[in-house]
Parts: structure tokens; C-alpha cells; sequence
């Protein structure tokens, strides 16, 4: 399994991590039992916005003697006081939410606290009047809550409470449907989309992601926007190449799902290959780098993604990124226009036009 470091931490995250939203589906020893493999093969992060109620206590269960193995990311919002799921910005009830989940769960604090699910600009003003960012930020004072988070699928509500300067981590939907659309399948545009990730990244902001799959229509030929099917390992390395992201959380029902996801740490970079997708049509990142390395290894030793991935987020005015830039090996200027770049890019990516425009920005 490979691990990120949380930015604003020193957790060390694994890059698959476990959605819970299905898992309910299961029996209380098919969800025990699925927890456990997660973990004996690496994952250590489990998000619980959980279609279930009954999920909670069969965690709860599965993590006996070995809470420390793991981050939940538990969201204030989602109640399941009723028994069943159900949204709410009422404080009292979400109170109420969070004290459930502590007592199923048989833990005493949270990883990670998120904000849950806002998407609309009503729902900022009924979380802030209600003082619901306020109670996360005391849980988090009396060491409760470990980190703040939020989760959205509205690129302009997410820069909002980003402008709070309250966040180490966002929940954000990302996959190639998601991203290459004018908003017939999520919100947001392209370029409106890549410059969340980019502010996230600048910012120290980490992504957990959710919809890698598209709710598996990007699995199905039949039912995917796009001509053909992609499988679950394309769609998590597509999601894991966008800046910030440092886990991707697919939906899992049983241990069956979780051994075609684990499938993904034994893959190849052929079978983590998705650049068929500059192929499709409405692809609108024709010309515009998304690192996702095709274009390696370069002969002279550029990290092309990367040099690409810090001159992006210089223009948005990230020091941090442009210190690192400077502490690289080889950098644009060392570039000799041999093409091989050009000639490997399924995106169309101009690279030694945009070598020359790096070289000279960073005055070299």
C-alpha cells in the first residue's frame, strides 16, 4: 500500500482508503469481516457518510483493540439517530448525530470532522447561523476532532469556506466524466474544477475523493458517458494524479468489492494507464497538462508532471511551489527540445513550447 502525508499533519494516509455508503448492505459479520481485510492490507482511512445506520456499530465491532490503526472521517450533518440516514444542519440534532456515532463507533474522538455536504449557498448560511463550524472548532480545541474537514460537490462553495482558512481536508467528487464535462454530470467545468485541486494543493489542503467510479456508471459501457468502459483501477489512478488528492474512497458492499479495489496496489502502469480518454469526445484538457506522466521518462531526466504541476500553482501564486521548483534536479531550462514529449502526450501538450515558457518565468 502506498501512503500521503496529510499536510496539515503527520498522518500518513493510505491512497485507498474505504466509502461506506453501501456497506450496509452486508451482514453485521460480512461488514466486520470486510473491515478487518481493509486494514490487514493497508487502509487506514474509512470515510462514514454511511447509507446505514447498522454500519456504525458493526465498525464500531470490527475496530476492538485496534483503533489506532485507523482515521475515520465522521461528518456532522449525517443523521442516523432515527435509524436511518438523514441530512440536517440543526445543531442539537447533529449533536445528538455525533454523540450515536461516538458510542457505536466505541471511540472517544474523531479524525477527522467533517462538514457534510454542502452544496449550496442556503446550506453555508444555515450551518453558519446554526454555529455548526463553531462546535467543530471547540471539539477540535478539546482534542475531540483531530482535523476539520468538509464535503461538496460545488467547486464555488468549497473556495468559500477554503476562504475560512478552517480546513485540512475536502471530500470532493473527481472522475474523467466529472472533469470533462460542461456540467451535465457534476458541477463545475474543467478548468473551474482543476483550479479547486490546484488552490487545495496550494493551500495545504488535503482531498479525500469520493465518485471515483461515477456510482460504477463509468464501469459500464452501457451506461458511461464515454464510449467505453473504464476500469476500477483507471478511474483511482485517474483521481490520485489531481493535485492535492491524497486518497481516493471507493464504495465498497463486502469483501468481494474490496478484492477488485485492492487489485489496484499489484497493477501495472499499463492497467493504471487512462490517457484513452484524450480519444473520447467533449475531452476538454486538449493541450492542457494533467501530469498524469505519459510523457515519461524524459531522455534528460526531466519530472515533467512535476515541473508542469509546480509552474501551474506558481501561477496562483503558491512560494511554497516555487521554492520547490528551484530544489529540483533538472529543470525546464535543461530541456533540449528533443520532442519525445510531444510526441508521447495523448493530450496534445505543446511541452517544449511550455519548457521554454517555464524556463522563462522562472528566469533561467
Amino acid at each position: 500500500m502506498e501512503y500521503r502525508q496529510l499536510p496539515h499533519g503527520n498522518e500518513k494516509i493510505s491512497v485507498i482508503g474505504l466509502g461506506t455508503s453501501s456497506l450496509g448492505e452486508s451482514s453485521e459479520k460480512e461488514i466486520i469481516a470486510t473491515i478487518q481485510e481493509a486494514i490487514k492490507n493497508g487502509i487506514n482511512y474509512i470515510d462514514l457518510a454511511s447509507g446505514h445506520a447498522k454500519t456504525f456499530e458493526a465498525i464500531g465491532k470490527a475496530l476492538q483493540g485496534q483503533r489506532e490503526k485507523v482515521y475515520l472521517q465522521v461528518h456532522f450533518g449525517a443523521n442516523y439517530v432515527t435509524g436511518e440516514y438523514g441530512w440536517t444542519t440543526n445543531l442539537d440534532e447533529i449533536k445528538k448525530s455525533i454523540e450515536w456515532q461516538l458510542k457505536m463507533l466505541q471511540t472517544d474522538y474523531i479524525d477527522f470532522g467533517f462538514i457534510h455536504c454542502i452544496d449550496e449557498e442556503a446550506d453555508i448560511k444555515a450551518i453558519e447561523k446554526a454555529g455548526v463550524i463553531d462546535y467543530i472548532k471547540e471539539l477540535k480545541r478539546e482534542g475531540i476532532v483531530k482535523h476539520i474537514g468538509l464535503s461538496s460537490h460545488t467547486p464555488d462553495i468549497v473556495h468559500q469556506i477554503l476562504d475560512m482558512h478552517v480546513l485540512d481536508m475536502v471530500m470532493f467528487s473527481i472522475n474523467p466524466a466529472y472533469d470533462y464535462k460542461h456540467g451535465e454530470y457534476a458541477i463545475g467545468q474543467t478548468d473551474e474544477r482543476m483550479t479547486l485541486y490546484q488552490r487545495c494543493e496550494k493551500e495545504g489542503v488535503a482531498i479525500s475523493v469520493m465518485k471515483a467510479f461515477g456510482a460504477g456508471q463509468l464501469l459500464d459501457q452501457e451506461k458511461s458517458p464515454f464510449p467505453q468502459a473504464l476500469t476500477r483501477i483507471q478511474c483511482i489512478q485517474y483521481a490520485l494524479d489531481k493535485p492535492a488528492v491524497v486518497t481516493v474512497l471507493p464504495g465498497v458492499r463486502n469483501r468481494d468489492d474490496l478484492k477488485d479495489i485492492l487489485q489496484y496496489i499489484q497493477a501495472t502502469d499499463e492497467e493504471k494507464d487512462y490517457t484513452m480518454i484524450s480519444t473520447f469526445e467533449a475531452v476538454e484538457h486538449q493541450g492542457k497538462c494533467v501530469y498524469c506522466k505519459h510523457c515519461h521518462p524524459c531522455p534528460m531526466g526531466l519530472d515533467i508532471a512535476l515541473i508542469n504541476k509546480y509552474y501551474d500553482l506558481c501561477l496562483l501564486g503558491d512560494e511554497l511551489a516555487k521554492d520547490h521548483y528551484h530544489h529540483l534536479n533538472k529543470k525546464a531550462s535543461d530541456c533540449v527540445q528533443c520532442g519525445h514529449c510531444n510526441h508521447r502526450c495523448p493530450f496534445h501538450v505543446d511541452q517544449m513550447q511550455r519548457m521554454k515558457e517555464i524556463a522563462d518565468y522562472f528566469h533561467e
